[in-house]
């Protein structure tokens, strides 16, 4: 009897064990989750904008963030019967390789034989000979969400350039990784240059395409000309939509923990740190060799993504940010106290003329060398953001917080 028992007993601790096995699940990634799948970018939309191209000579904008499911937009278009007839590259190339700042020459795609015509160096606006055999323009890039980024001012350019030609473009809108925040001084119009054309702060939580339609509604274009736009808007898109890109938008900005940081550390760039260009953690990393020592360093070496980084070759001292939560703000700490403690002898050299393009405002570079307090200085931008925000109201196709 007893035997019998002892049987039974582990006939249903096997049953207990086994229906907890079962019913184990692995965790979903946010990666995978189902708002992450639902995400459609206006590329996706073929059945909306493909009639727009019927029996039109085509140019694409675009690199390699222009895709479908993996598939390039030109292949995509293509295997559709579409006529393109070239393509235009911004900075870092049509298949996204060059090194910040490289100049591009103008090629050939070996996969499509099409010609590309770059868009950066000397070269930043298509001209009327570049568009005299084009019909329409359609634009599908990836923004970050910062206004540094200079693939804003190729937008720029491509419609000041259509709006001229009287060609109509079509922007694919793609969502914004950095959407959930606004941030950063206003950039003043003194300070206007590539890596800033518009009066908005460093961060501006708009898509590509929102921003497009605000270039336009606000006259920002040259003599106060509007360009013949459409916007493919995204599925299933919100402001707070966590967004993770399929494919790296630029060389040096790798993964999201680079695209979460990059608002906060761009602006290192304009001074004598390195953020890591020459390793294989760029934009997730800062130092230099007169940094005092810690239990973090790094040597920058030239590679595939930067062929000159600064500080090459040399040990650089300084913080690893790879696995902290980025924060929701644009976090100034990060410089301030590196550049106290910098040594006295070196303040001088510590910002360079480049600098004050990237913050849009002078006041940024003297209030930190002055030591004003970071809650101080924030305060300062307020006012600005306040009025960025009423314009900004005007042109947003998502839902906002």
């Amino acid at each position: 009897m007893q035997a019998k028992n002892t049987y039974l007993l582990s006939i249903v601790l096997f049953l207990i064990v086994f229906s907890c096995k079962s019913s184990f699940k692995e965790p979903i990634t946010p990666s995978k989750t189902a708002q992450q799948t639902k995400i459609l970018p206006g590329a996706y939309d073929l059945n909306r904008y493909l009639p727009l191209l019927q029996n039109k000579r085509v140019a694409i904008v675009g690199n390699q963030t222009s895709e479908i499911n993996g598939t390039h937009l030109v292949d995509t278009l293509l295997q559709r019967g579409v006529q393109i007839v070239k393509v235009f590259a911004p900075e870092h190339g049509f298949r996204g390789q060059a090194s910040a700042g490289e100049q591009v020459a103008d090629s050939k795609d070996k996969t499509t034989g099409l010609p590309i015509i770059s868009l950066y160096g000397k070269h930043k606006k298509p001209t009327s000979e570049d568009l005299k055999d084009v019909d329409v323009i359609v634009f599908d890039i990836q923004d970050v969400g910062a206004r540094f980024y200079t693939y804003l001012s190729t937008l720029h350019y491509v419609m000041e350039a259509t709006a001229e030609q009287h060609i109509p473009v079509i922007v694919l809108d793609r969502p914004n990784p950095n959407a959930d925040y606004i941030a950063g001084p206003v950039m003043e119009n003194k300070n206007k240059s590539f890596v800033g054309m518009h009066p908005v702060p460093i961060v501006y939580a708009m898509t590509i395409g929102e921003y497009a339609r605000m270039i336009n509604g606000e006259h920002w274009l040259k003599n106060g000309i509007q360009a013949d736009l459409t916007v493919i808007p995204i599925q299933n898109y919100t402001h707070q939509s966590v967004y993770r890109l399929p494919v790296k938008p630029s060389p040096n900005l790798p993964n999201y923990q680079s695209v979460r940081l990059y608002p906060s550390l761009c602006l290192f760039e304009g001074t004598d740190v390195s953020v890591g260009r020459g390793t294989n953690f760029p934009f997730q990393v800062y130092g230099a060799p007169y940094l005092p020592k810690t239990g973090f360093s790094f040597i920058p070496k030239p590679n595939a993504g930067s062929k000159w980084p600064k500080h090459q070759g040399q040990i650089c001292y300084g913080k690893d940010l790879r696995q902290i939560t980025p924060p929701t703000e644009l976090y100034l700490k990060w410089l301030i106290n590196t550049y106290q403690s910098y040594p006295d002898t070196l303040k001088p050299k510590f910002f360079n003329k480049f600098f004050v393009k990237l913050a849009g405002t002078q006041s940024l570079q003297k209030d930190i060398e002055k030591g004003i307090p970071v809650e101080q200085i924030k305060a300062k931008w307020q006012a600005g953001i306040v009025h960025f925000k009423t314009i900004r109201q005007k042109y947003l196709l998502y839902a906002d917080k």
